[in-house]
């Protein structure tokens, strides 16, 4: 038993190095993005580099879940981290930008079969009463992910080289493909199914458009050009196929049989809304910090450091909790927590402390780490084996594309914000011509533009930051609040509760 265990020990450490490095990718290289154009240069494609991880990942995971579902976890598991660190090694060497774009969308097909196999697999190879604390775990790891991304991105930025932003997965991946082939051995039994090529074939297309309109509109094209509404009319047009596709495949990459349950379809619809809030926080913060108080990159990012702790906290007790009630008892214990918090986000002022910001930011982590464990192990709840693999791939689908929406759509909200309200201190003035449109904040986010900018104009400057960051905060309360209505939809099922262990062995490994 004690061989047994510690082989598990072995599995459970290479799922999480999996989860790790597949999640904190596209944080960690958008931190590093201003030094990796001026390396490269091609300013006006570097939106491709996060558009094509995006879009690659995104368009697999459902893909990979339901063909782990198919032919097992385990091959396809690899496959991803091999695919994962090919694309991170040639994106280290990448010569200019249109060859790194292309590496991240081979290092997005990777990730895309990372995550939601990882949390599969622990599914699959822990009894009922085990899932909660690992689903805390698992939860936690993911949430850190997404702190320490930002972090480490400026840390490498400033002290080693951008290229170090890619070989750092390299050690961790490969760490993480020794422990599952060495150690994880899978049950042989899988359902036999048929491959659903034309909901892949209309699936794919359609979030590449999707993609493509959210990151390109308002940067390389007016959100009214042609482009972006024929990408937006492409989606639309082909995810109403894959819709009508689905309803006609014998084994469709997304049952809708899977949404009849309720559980399932509130759980997702929380993590999509969840998703589009916290990401805000994330992305703004260390905006805030560096741009109000003038901090550097490395110091802004430490602000999500009480954060990320709290997350980590809350990811381990909403996963414990999942086993003694609810998981709708414990979504609305901490979502009514990431509520305030958000609500607190909404008050803060060119003369906000950083101390009162940093109180906010745990209240924030501490609300939302327990959906990391929570929602991934309710989407999976009423589902055998043989379904286990799409049910949690369309989970972290969801979550993934709330949080694309909501950084576009609040994107968008910051800057124009920003902008109206900047415009009128520069009409009449010497600056006028120069910076008239300014409209990105981070033109005052290096100390260098800082430092060329007359210290009474900084100071209004940073105001309007402020108040522009206060503002998106209070247009994210509403995927908040929806957040919270949905989570009192949910039915009140509980975790130790989902399978009776006669009836529902566990994988060997």
């Amino acid at each position: 038993m004690g061989r047994n265990d510690a082989r598990i020990g072995w599995v459970v450490a290479g799922l999480l190095l999996g989860i790790f490095v597949a999640s904190m990718d596209n944080t960690i290289v958008a931190t590093a993005m201003a030094t990796i154009v001026a390396d490269l240069g091609g300013i006006e494609q570097f939106v491709w580099v996060t558009s094509a991880y995006m879009v690659t990942e995104m368009a697999g995971m459902p893909i990979f879940g339901k063909l782990s579902d198919m032919y097992g976890r385990k091959r396809f598991f690899i496959f991803g981290i091999v695919v994962f660190l090919l694309g991170s090694m040639l994106c280290g060497v990448a010569q200019d930008i249109v060859q790194l774009s292309i590496f991240r969308a081979i290092q997005g097909i990777g990730g895309g079969a990372l995550v939601p196999i990882a949390f599969t697999i622990m599914f699959d190879i822990f009894p009922p009463e085990k899932r909660g604390k690992m689903g805390g775990l698992f939860g936690a790891v993911f949430g850190l992910s997404s702190i320490f991304g930002p972090l480490f991105g400026a840390y490498i930025t400033d002290y080693l080289n951008w290229r170090w932003v890619f070989y750092i997965n390299i050690p961790l991946g490969l760490l993480a493909f020794l422990f599952i082939v060495l150690f994880y051995h899978e049950s042989p039994k899988h359902a036999k199914q048929t491959i659903d090529w034309l909901g892949v074939m209309t699936l794919v297309p359609a979030i590449v458009c999707l993609m493509f309109a959210l990151e390109l509109g308002g940067n390389q094209y007016d959100w009214n050009s042609v482009e972006i509404i024929g990408l937006f009319a492409g989606f639309f047009v082909l995810f109403l196929l894959f819709l009508y596709v689905e309803t006609k495949a014998k084994d469709p990459i997304v049952s809708y049989h899977m949404f009849r349950r309720r559980l399932f379809a509130t759980a997702n619809l929380v993590g999509l809304f969840s998703g589009a809030t916290f990401i805000v926080a994330t992305v703004y913060i260390p905006i805030f910090i560096q741009g109000v108080t003038g901090g550097s990159a490395t110091n802004s990012g430490l602000i999500l450091l009480p954060m990320m702790l709290a997350t980590t906290v809350s990811a381990q007790l909403g996963g414990f909790l999942a086993s003694k009630t609810s998981y709708r008892n414990v979504m609305i214990l901490f979502t009514t927590v990431f509520v305030i918090g958000m609500l607190l986000l909404t008050t803060i002022t060119s003369d906000t402390s950083r101390l009162t910001v940093t109180w906010y930011m745990i209240i924030v982590g501490l609300g939302v780490g327990a959906s990391f464990s929570v929602l991934g192990m309710a989407a999976i709840h009423h589902f055998s084996e043989a379904e286990r693999g799409a049910a949690s791939s369309t989970n972290s689908f969801v979550r993934s594309l709330g949080m694309t929406i909501g950084i576009t759509i609040f994107g968008i909200i910051q800057r124009n914000v920003f902008k109206e309200q900047l415009t009128p201190l520069f009409k009449g003035t010497a600056y006028g011509a120069a910076t008239a449109n300014i409209h990105d904040p981070r033109a005052i986010l290096s100390p260098e533009a800082r430092a060329h900018i007359p210290e009474d104009l900084l100071d209004q400057m940073t105001t309007i930051l402020a108040s522009s960051i206060a503002h998106t905060f209070m247009w994210s309360l509403i995927p908040a609040a929806l957040t919270l209505l949905f989570v009192f939809l949910m039915t009140k099922e509980r975790l130790l509760l989902a399978y009776p262990k006669k009836t529902q062995p566990t994988q060997k490994v």
